[in-house]
Order: C-alpha cells, then sequence, then structure tokens
C-alpha cells in the first residue's frame, strides 16, 4: 500500500476547523472509497442504537451524491439543501423516520448542488451538527467516501470515527489512506475499523489483519476492529424496498452483526 498522503493538510484547513472538540457522542462513518456499504451501514446502525433505547440523530454528510432519504422512502419537508439556501438552523431539516426512532437531516439527493460548499460553510455545517448533538445520546454522520477536505473536517468531530472497508484491494488500499490523512489532522483519534461484506467472520478478520499491518508498518498506529458485518442478500432487498433493513430483516445475520456493533459502541471507554 502507498505510504502517499493524496491530500495535503494545510494551515488554512486547520484554522478553518479551530477548536476541536471533545464529543464523544457521535459517531462519523467514513471510507476512502464508493461501493463498500456506508449509508446502510449509517441507517442501520442508528436503528439498531435507536431499537436500544439511544436518542440517535442520522445527518447525511455526502454532500455530492446523497440517498438516505431514498434509501428510507422519505420525503422530508425541509433538507441540508433547503436549510443552506434559507440560512436556517439545521434543526429546521431534522425529520423522524416513522416506526424506527431515529431522526435524520436528510442531504438533497440526486442534485450534487452542495459538493461545491467552500471550506467555511462545510464547517458551519459541522458545528451544526455538534450544537443538536446534546439533543442525542448518538449523532452519527455519513460522511462521503474519499479523503477531500469536505470529508476530512466532518470526521474531524472529536468523536469516533468508524472507517469502512471491504476485502478488495481498492478499499483496503482506500481505507489505509484515510486513516492515514485523518489520523495527520486529529490528535489522538479514535479510528476504528468496520470490514463490511465479509463472507465470514473469519473472512472478516484476516481483512481487518491486512488493513492493521500496513497501518502498524507505516503509520506506527493499529487501530482496532469495531466490528465485521458478513455479506447478506437481505440488504439489496431492504434497499430495493427503500424499507430500513431491520424493519424488512430484523432476524438476519447482517442484522445481528450490526446491533452486535451498536451495543459495542455503547461500552464506557476502557
Amino acid at each position: 500500500m502507498s505510504t502517499e498522503a493524496p491530500v495535503a493538510l494545510t494551515p488554512p484547513l486547520a484554522a478553518v476547523l479551530g477548536r476541536r472538540p471533545d464529543s464523544r457522542r457521535i459517531i462519523a462513518i467514513a471510507s476512502g472509497k464508493g461501493g463498500v456499504g456506508k449509508t446502510w451501514l449509517s441507517i442501520t446502525l442508528s436503528h439498531a442504537l435507536a431499537r436500544a433505547g439511544r436518542r440517535v440523530l442520522l445527518f447525511d454528510g455526502d454532500l455530492g451524491l446523497a440517498n438516505i432519504d431514498i434509501q428510507l422512502g422519505l420525503m422530508p419537508e425541509q433538507d441540508l439543501g433547503g436549510v443552506i439556501a434559507t440560512g436556517n438552523d439545521l434543526g429546521a431539516a431534522v425529520t423522524a423516520v416513522p416506526a424506527t426512532g431515529f431522526d435524520v437531516v436528510a442531504g438533497k439527493s440526486g442534485s450534487g448542488a452542495l459538493s461545491s460548499l467552500t471550506r467555511q460553510e462545510v464547517a458551519a455545517l459541522r458545528q451544526g451538527v455538534l450544537d443538536l448533538s446534546p439533543r442525542y445520546d448518538n449523532v452519527i454522520i455519513d460522511i462521503g467516501a474519499g479523503i477531500d477536505t469536505t470529508q476530512l473536517i466532518l470526521a474531524s468531530t472529536g468523536g469516533t470515527v468508524l472507517v469502512v472497508a471491504t476485502d478488495e484491494p481498492t478499499s483496503l488500499t482506500d481505507a489505509y489512506a484515510f486513516i492515514k490523512v485523518a489520523g495527520k489532522l486529529m490528535p489522538r483519534p479514535d479510528l476504528r475499523i468496520v470490514v463490511n461484506m465479509a463472507s465470514s467472520k473469519a473472512e472478516g478478520e484476516r481483512t481487518y489483519a491486512t488493513l492493521r499491518r500496513a497501518c502498524e508498518s507505516f503509520l506506527k498506529f493499529s487501530p482496532p476492529l469495531a466490528g465485521i458485518i458478513r455479506r447478506d442478500n437481505k440488504v439489496k432487498d431492504a434497499i430495493r424496498y427503500q424499507t430500513p433493513f431491520l424493519t424488512r430483516h430484523p432476524h438476519a445475520e447482517a442484522a445481528g452483526d450490526v446491533e452486535a456493533l451498536a451495543a459495542d459502541l455503547q461500552k464506557p471507554p476502557s
């Protein structure tokens, strides 16, 4: 895996971020590349935490290709695009997801209109999320794939960052790149790995070990394994029917894997 950082962490970016907050209630879900099931995991983890009695907000931070509302079959009265256009408080875009117990702030799906926001505008969104967080036990941020400035700003919330990867070489390489760059931006980062779409628990462990060894060798850092989500054909069915996975297939293997991840995330730090 390459040890070169694709993104330079310039002083202006640090200035935009300002003081780094300490918000343990926030969980950012990121990936180096698309197609690893990041948005599905964000939705299903939010649902699992809500089912466990947590107050949860899911924020669609994929500013280029927002689609949380599509996967959930929602038609929110207000979305992130509307908030930015009108200057309203971010809370104006909070929408309850029926029969799940969690709320969402939907992006502007299908337009890509938010992908050109400035650093300052993205930093303001990040601050808006932080301002909403005291109302909830957990805030899940579904970050767009990649390691551009937007992704790094949204990931730098002071909370946990779950880096989603699969066993594909490109996914592992890009997950490593994200960990490297984010690790430079965030001192003492709480970066954890989620292996998604694993053929088995054993295969997931092997995938994690490959990524861990690269981090240990080149970064002198060993991100812990947060969880392994097994491949499940029922995931496609739930997405096709625009229904939360835990509603449509609550007893599926992947459902149990996400619920185990949610339970682990609720444990106090050791």
